[in-house]
């Protein structure tokens, strides 16, 4: 539905048209009806906003044209496989492996993002600030919106929706995935408590480390 109804902008049809190839600014007016300088204004927006990005020049019958394309962030985003793709894969998964062999597998899953994202590295602070940076990270890279509250002594990331809610309903063990990504990032035990009743809502548990 997001998709369609930014396809069905001024920017939208510009990206539709930057997804065929590279096109100058004429090109794109051309095609679109419209006049070069309203596409310039879309254009400098665009790629303000690290949607598009200048590809090179044309030559012309006068002087060369700069050419834009798509950046990779925007094509990704226009693309609808991911999910159905995802969720299928996930479904072959657990369909093929016993639960002992897909848990540690989401897991390592986790992991990998935790590398990926963190570099490997649990964050800096004493438990409660890497808690609240763990919140951050969530609600800045995986698009969550989570606050962090307190519960018998624990901490708890609560989400006011979820960012893999297209899946998670479908294929509940993904959660697995982002509890495993969270206790590298915050060095502590973490369980899942998401709700999947009705809107899907995020639920983290971190407990305090146990000392020995």
């Amino acid at each position: 539905m997001l998709r369609k109804q930014f396809l069905d902008t001024r920017r939208g049809r510009i990206a539709e048209l930057l997804q065929r190839g590279t096109r100058t600014v004429d090109a794109l007016a051309t095609a679109l009806k419209l006049t070069p300088n309203a596409v310039r204004a879309q254009l400098t927006v665009m790629e303000r906003d690290g949607l598009v990005r200048r590809a090179g020049l044309l030559s012309g019958a006068t002087r060369p044209s700069q050419t834009y394309e798509l950046t990779p962030a925007l094509e990704e985003l226009l693309s609808g496989a991911y999910v159905p793709l995802l969720i299928h894969l996930v479904r072959t998964f657990s369909a093929a492996l016993q639960p002992a062999q897909l848990g540690p597998l989401l897991r390592q899953t986790g992991r990998s993002l935790a590398l990926e994202y963190g570099g490997g590295r649990r964050l800096p602070g004493d438990l409660p600030a890497r808690v609240r940076k763990a919140s951050e990270f969530l609600n800045r890279e995986l698009g969550a919106v989570t606050h962090v509250t307190r519960r018998n002594g624990s901490f708890v990331l609560q989400g006011q929706g979820c960012p893999l809610a297209a899946i998670t309903g479908k294929e509940p063990a993904v959660c697995t995935v982002v509890e495993s990504l969270l206790q590298e990032l915050v060095g502590a035990p973490v369980r899942e408590c998401c709700s999947r009743a009705g809107r899907p809502t995020c639920c983290f548990e971190i407990r305090k480390p146990q000392t020995t």
